[in-house]
Order: structure tokens, then C-alpha cells, then sequence
């Protein structure tokens, strides 16, 4: 990723910025995927043309496995589009500096912390991606709810992302475990785990190894399955009854930024018109009041209300209780 954005920035320069000096580079970790970051980025970029915006892309687990690894000689100056549950580690906590960016007062007070450390203006949706054309080759039954996915019918037909790697991962099983209860939600989980071929390391690839007919059912996201339900395959996008899993996709800035200035600017951008209006073409959530979902969004089966699809989810808890879920997950269902 870092070497597109590098590529990008040399294409900008090329239409007559001025070529950024060292003390000008910005170093940027993130969790967003890599379609909407490159987006992001060229608007970012062209916005800050004096700065060299260089981005490393990491799954949610190794963003936050690399951040304190390297809390002694931190290396970014902006966490940006990480989950909220895995930002209010303390460790991660106590290596930010609070920072009211621009813009970020109007969010609803769910959605940025009390102490001005992060902000979320954009999140993201779990979903069912189902190949409805492999659906209906294999005779199966549009499934409805995880407890649909336990038809022995669906062995080798589900994927679905590893929790310990992918934050995408981390919000269906919270989603489950915090939506039925803990002993009901493992039961769940271990019905379904005898028809589930894979789990991988990243949230979008069930949905993009579905959406190709490799399998029937990826357990994924939300825009991995409008993008691919807007770009013609044979996809239907189901929010299980009981609630989708969603997550806060939150920023902020490190204490320890070599570029304090550039950082600030960045997240200011985050919250910018430019910004959000980009936000309605890549996300299924936006946090910002009075911004609604892309027409693409809707045509793929996002209701107008997604209040009516979301868990009732408590991130404190999913932030307390991830390590101890992840080890247990784990434990019964690591291969």
C-alpha cells in the first residue's frame, strides 16, 4: 500500500506541486480497505500538497500487534479507520494526544471520545454475501440467520474471517456472543464451525471469494457486498435476523508524531466536506448527522434505517472482553 501511495504522490507532483521535502512526510496507520484508502488518499493529497502522505495498510489485529511493538520508538503520526474496540486498548490509549479536529464536534457524543483522544465519523457493517447463482445450482436455502447457516447442506459452502486477525472477524462473533448471550452465542458459533471451509485473515475475502462462486456463503462486510452486488455478480447482501455486528472506525493522533501540524491537518481533512462526500460512496455507516447512504448502497438492500439491522452492541464491552474472546475463539476453533 505505501508503495501506491508513494506512486500517487509522484503523479500529483507531476501536475505542478512542488516536490515534498522529508519534514514534510506524514506516516499514516490504518485498517480501512485498500479500495476506498486509495480514494481517501488522492483527495487527501491533493488537499495537503506540500505533505507526503505515506499510508501502511494492515488487518485490525496487526495494526494494533504493530503498534505496541513499537511503543517504544513509535513510527505514525495518525492512527485513522481502526476500530474503535481495538483503539480503547489502554496501551493504544496512553500513546495518543487528545485533538478536536475540525468538524468533529458535530458527531454525536457515541462517536467521539470524552477526552478528545479519537473520533469516528464512519464505521462499518457485517453482512451475509451470498452467491445466489451457486445458491441455487447447490439447492440451497437463502439463509436468514446464523442458526440457517448451521443446514448441514452448507459444509464447505462458508467462509469467514478469523476474529484474532480481522476486525470484521471480531465484530460477527462480538455480535453473536453479545446479542444472545455468551453461552447460547459459543453454541451458535460452534453449530455453524462444522460447514465453514476457511477462516481467513481478511473481512472482505469471504465476501469476494463468494461473489466469484468460489463458495456460497461469506460471513463479511457490508461494502465489500454493495460494491460487488454494484459491479454486476450474482450477490445478495443479508443482514442475519438478531442483529448485523458493525464497528466505529475511529482516528487520532499520537502523542509522539514527528509531524504534529501535518497529522492535525490530516484529521482535519477526515471531517471535511470532501471527506464525507466520499464517506457516501465507500461506507454502509456514517456517523455524521444528516448524511444519507449512496443510491448504491440502497440498491444493494441497505434500509434507509440501519438501526433496524444493527446488534445492540456495547463497544466498552467488546474493548474489555476482546483478548479474553479471542483467546477462547481460538482455542475452539483455531486450524
Amino acid at each position: 500500500m505505501k508503495t501506491w501511495i508513494q506512486t500517487a504522490t509522484l503523479s500529483i507532483a507531476a501536475l505542478g506541486f512542488a516536490a515534498p521535502t522529508l519534514a514534510d512526510a506524514l506516516t499514516v496507520y490504518t485498517a480501512l480497505e485498500e479500495e476506498e484508502i486509495a480514494a481517501y488518499v488522492e483527495a487527501a493529497q491533493a488537499a495537503m500538497p506540500d505533505t507526503e502522505i505515506n499510508v501502511l495498510r494492515l488487518s485490525t489485529g496487526k495494526l494494533g500487534a504493530r503498534l505496541l511493538a513499537e511503543a517504544g520508538n513509535p513510527q505514525a503520526d495518525v492512527i485513522w479507520g481502526w476500530a474503535v474496540s481495538a483503539m480503547m486498548d489502554p496501551q493504544i490509549l496512553e500513546m495518543l494526544e487528545p485533538y478536536a479536529a475540525k468538524g468533529a464536534d458535530v458527531l454525536p457524543e457515541t462517536f467521539r471520545a470524552a477526552d478528545g483522544k479519537w473520533f469516528a465519523p464512519i464505521g462499518y457493517m457485517g453482512a451475509f454475501c451470498v452467491n445466489t447463482a451457486r445458491l441455487e445450482e447447490k439447492g440451497l436455502t437463502m439463509p436468514t440467520s446464523w442458526a440457517d447457516l448451521e443446514d448441514p447442506a452448507f459444509k464447505g459452502e462458508v467462509l469467514m474471517p478469523d476474529p484474532n486477525s480481522s476486525g470484521t472477524g471480531y465484530l460477527h462473533v462480538n455480535a453473536v456472543l453479545q446479542s444472545m448471550g455468551e453461552e447460547a452465542g459459543w453454541a451458535q458459533l460452534e453449530a455453524v464451525d462444522p460447514n465453514m471451509a476457511q477462516y481467513t485473515s481478511s473481512g472482505s475475502k469471504p465476501c469476494k471469494s463468494a461473489r466469484v462462486g468460489e463458495y456460497t456463503v461469506g460471513i463479511s462486510l457490508a461494502f465489500t457486498a454493495m460494491q460487488s452486488i454494484e459491479e454486476g455478480y450474482p450477490l445478495a447482501m443479508v443482514f442475519p435476523e438478531g442483529g448485523v455486528g458493525y464497528e466505529l472506525e475511529a482516528s487520532g493522533l499520537m502523542a509522539s508524531a514527528n509531524n504534529p501540524e501535518a497529522a492535525k491537518a490530516f484529521l482535519d481533512w477526515t471531517m471535511s466536506d470532501e471527506a464525507i462526500g466520499l464517506y457516501q460512496k465507500y461506507k454502509a455507516l456514517i456517523t455524521v448527522p444528516g448524511v444519507d447512504a449512496s443510491a448504491a448502497a440502497e440498491a444493494a438492500g441497505l434500509p434507509a434505517d440501519i438501526s433496524t439491522v444493527l446488534a445492540d452492541i456495547d463497544f466498552v464491552k467488546a474493548a474489555e472482553d476482546q483478548s479474553a474472546v479471542k483467546a477462547e475463539w481460538k482455542e475452539k476453533f483455531g486450524r
